[in-house]
């Protein structure tokens, strides 16, 4: 049974919690970004300060190396805006990590597109809406719709999608967008462009805008019609199950994330520093944390309606949304229709 994005299996995820070991980091080279995203999981709207060097971050990564991670997931702030990106990706591709990176597509211009091509970074371009009015609003920028629509023209150019070339696009689920979901799925599908469509973790700017929010009856009515769509037109079967379309994030057994400051977090969604890592050393930092050792054993420590569930063997639901809106990271998932229909009958 493949897990975490259908890429490692349930035995690699057992070994690597055994040995108290990675399989992939999270890190954001900046904070800096020319979005306004109106559920961006980045608190603040300002450039941010003291943000890690490169060689800290090259440091950070050879160390998350050192504990057996084979991927790293660029996240941002917008990465393509980073001076320093090209350096820090050849540096990557060295190392031999699997790179994947998650961009609005700024800086996606076609020396760019080909030294990702060239160097099989998996691109995950974030794309609300193929209508411009509504991405525009969604980015928080006119002109939004215009740019990501560039940056896709460029990657196709330099021959994404491919075997070798992988293609996503990154889709929050909201009520702006909520009614082209479907199309825009099977659109995908149809030019061999992988769908990352999620269900939105309330924090940060996504509190602010309560208008985005889609309730948990409409999110299980989407994920069951684009199971059913997949088995039947392109036959991938999968049991839909938030927060992940068609995927399972399994990211606390295996992962963590190391912001441009330093601080190390279990993920974006889990806003809690365990420590810097200008003050210890990764290996420490994650082998120390209660908070780690927590969701590494979560099937004895998960509560609610999460640790009676039938999938809990596979899922614990987002701890993210957890921790967003109860303040414990442990806590049963209140935005899982499961759990919500449980309380209900």
């Amino acid at each position: 049974m493949q897990l975490y994005n259908l890429e490692f299996t349930e035995q690699e995820i057992n070994a690597a919690v055994a040995q108290d070991r990675l399989l992939s980091m999270e890190i954001e080279f900046s904070r800096v970004c020319n979005f306004r995203c109106s559920y961006c999981y980045v608190p603040e709207r300002k450039d941010c300060i003291n943000e890690l060097s490169r060689d800290e971050i090259k440091n950070v990564i050879l160390q998350a190396k050192e504990l057996g991670a084979g991927k790293i997931i660029i996240l941002g702030g917008e990465p393509t805006i980073y001076p320093h990106l090209a350096e820090m990706v050849m540096f990557l591709a060295k190392q031999d990590f699997e790179i994947e990176m998650f961009t609005n597509g700024t800086g996606m211009n076609r020396e760019l597109a080909t030294l990702c091509a060239e160097l099989h970074v998996r691109v995950v371009l974030k794309m609300n809406s193929r209508d411009a009015e509504i991405q525009d609003r969604l980015a928080g920028r006119k002109g939004a719709h215009g740019i990501i629509e560039k940056a896709l023209v460029m990657l196709k150019e330099a021959g994404y999608p491919a075997k070798d070339k992988f293609l996503a696009l990154s889709t929050i689920i909201c009520q702006s967008n909520y009614a082209e979901l479907v199309e825009m799925w099977q659109w995908l599908r149809d030019q061999n462009i992988a769908p990352y469509f999620e269900v939105l973790t309330p924090q940060a700017h996504a509190l602010e805008n309560s208008w985005l929010q889609v309730d948990s009856a409409r999110l299980k009515e989407l994920f069951s019609e684009l199971s059913r769509i997949d088995q039947e037109k392109y036959g991938l079967n999968w049991e839909p199950q938030p927060p992940l379309v068609g995927n399972k994030c399994m990211r606390h057994q295996v992962s963590c994330l190391v912001t441009a400051t330093g601080d190390v977090m279990p993920c974006v969604g889990v806003t809690i520093p365990l420590d810097n890592i200008r003050n210890s050393r990764l290996e420490d930092i994650l082998k120390n944390s209660q908070v780690i050792n927590d969701l590494k054993n979560y099937r004895e420590m998960i509560k609610g309606e999460c640790r009676d569930c039938d999938r809990a063997h596979e899922c614990y639901g987002c701890r993210g949304a957890a921790y967003q809106l109860t303040g414990d990271y442990l806590a049963s998932d209140p935005t899982c229709w499961r759990n919500q229909e449980k309380e209900n009958s």
